[in-house]
């Protein structure tokens, strides 16, 4: 993995590296909270081998001093130095147990020995601290003259150095504590991450459409509030938001890059015929037909919307027209299509046909000669957007591909999984369907190259002015399929 496929681990379940960190944090404070405070005093004896009468000798004694220096570490570590400690503060422990708050150094090339003694508050370290240092004059005493005082030249040790009273104790140390937790609750963070990320199925951007699936996002659609509405509210159109800074616009501008995406994916022979469909319900199908089919009339080109959809047919609703009669009864014979097309409040450029009744065997009717000719009829004068159900759950989008020029695939970010990106694929390959690319729906800003960012340089030209029938609309709060 490279360093930004980490950067996009984290980014993308950031929340439970944040509950990670957070936990080892927390665990590593109990700890701290719950451990006993240990003080700390330090004391330390000069080795001495007495006076020197010239130079030479004064050199001999102190390398002398040195290294018995050293060998007294393990004199001091003795359980018998430990004992007359005991004795003399008159303490209820072993010498086994009271050798393990003691720690002895001999600092290199000097006649010193530190003692560092802890204990549980300043007084008793101190006074460990002092006592050590004594009991190892006693020991050194007894093993260097065990019958007389020492002589010069005998190694002896001095106290030189009182322990000073503690003021902090030395353990449990909060800050590094906390410093350890916070890289370990990284790395376990990190290790989280990219393991998610590693059995994560679901797509969120369309790096992650490329690599896995090897299929173009031939458009990305942000996030927006326009584009939210609840059932029976008329379709949320983004194309009719005015420039400026914003996630509205900056929905509009996809839907417009797709449409010249549209337009350019074959110069010779764009598509004329258009099926939106989806994986699963819910994906937003319906609201990116109804904005790419906006979208196409804004330039002036003649666009038809019909709602294939027969098992939950939402245009008609979205749109504000008579939903009775439509495409099944175009199908069937009943009317014609002109009888049926309907041209929606506030655009001249486009006409919609509903579902119509709803049949009992809409994948027969989807797949029929009829249903080809319609579509080959209507994409003479017009473009020609096909609202489909879901993939996933029928096979009536499989079966308009065969009739159209192309599909495209709306996916949700975060949402639909690559497994079922890959299933839909296979069943429109199964019929030669042509599939012109991926429409990543609803994308979060951090999944953009560049986030949500304002346009400029746009003259009033430019502008799409809102229709009376989108001024009109309530505030959206639902995006549905």
């Amino acid at each position: 993995m490279e360093l930004q496929d980490y950067w996009r681990a984290v980014r993308n379940h950031w929340v439970g590296v944040l509950v990670i960190v957070l936990v080892t944090l927390l665990v590593a404070g109990a700890y701290t909270v719950t451990r006993p405070k240990v003080y700390g005093a330090n004391a330390s004896g000069f080795v001495g081998t007495g006076a020197a009468v010239n130079g030479a000798l004064g050199q001999l004694n102190d390398q002398l001093a040195k290294s018995r220096a050293t060998s007294y570490v393990d004199v001091a570590k003795s359980r018998a130095t430990a004992q007359a400690v005991i004795d003399d503060l008159g303490l209820h422990t072993s010498p086994s147990a009271l050798v393990g708050s003691v720690d002895v150094s001999q600092p290199t090339d000097t006649v010193l020995v530190k003692i560092t003694a802890r204990a549980g508050s300043p007084r008793e370290a101190q006074q460990l601290a002092d006592a050590w240092v004594a009991a190892l004059a006693e020991r050194v005493q007894a093993i260097e003259s065990p019958k007389s005082a020492p002589a010069d030249g005998t190694p002896r040790i001095v106290p030189v150095e009182a322990a000073a009273l503690p003021s902090s104790p030395v353990s449990p140390r909060p800050e590094r504590n906390g410093a350890l937790a916070l890289v370990l609750g990284c790395l376990l963070g990190l290790a989280y991450a990219v393991l998610r990320s590693n059995l994560d199925r679901r797509l969120r951007s369309a790096e992650d459409v490329r690599k896995r699936l090897n299929v173009p996002v031939v458009a990305s659609i942000p996030v927006a509030e326009v584009l939210r509405h609840e059932v029976g509210e008329l379709a949320p159109i983004a194309v009719n938001e005015a420039p400026g800074a914003g996630a509205g616009f900056a929905a509009a501008e996809a839907f417009r890059k797709l449409r010249t995406n549209l337009m350019f994916m074959d110069v010779d022979n764009p598509p004329r015929a258009l099926v939106i469909t989806s994986p699963r319900p819910a994906d937003g199908k319906s609201t990116v037909a109804a904005n790419i089919a906006a979208a196409i009339a804004s330039s002036g080109q003649q666009v038809i919307l019909i709602d294939a959809d027969l098992r939950r047919p939402t245009v008609a609703e979205s749109f504000g027209v008579d939903g009775s009669v439509g495409l099944t009864n175009v199908l069937s014979g009943q009317v014609t299509a002109d009888d049926v097309l309907q041209t929606p409040d506030g655009y001249t450029s486009m006409r919609v046909m509903a579902a119509g009744i709803t049949p009992p065997n809409p994948s027969e009717l989807l797949g029929s000669q009829a249903m080809r000719a319609l579509i080959e009829t209507l994409g003479r004068d017009a473009i020609v957007i096909l609202d489909a159900p879901p993939m996933l759950p029928v096979t009536d989008a499989a079966l308009l591909s065969t009739s159209a020029d192309g599909v495209l695939l709306v996916i949700a970010s975060g949402r639909t999984l690559d497994t079922e990106v890959a299933t839909c694929l296979d069943s429109l390959r199964a019929v030669n369907g042509r599939v012109l690319g991926i429409v990543l729906n609803r994308v979060q800003p951090r999944h953009t190259p560049g986030g949500y960012y304002g346009y400029y340089g746009y003259d009033g030209s430019e502008r799409s002015a809102r229709s009376d029938r989108s001024a009109a609309q309530s505030r959206p709060t639902k995006q549905r399929a």
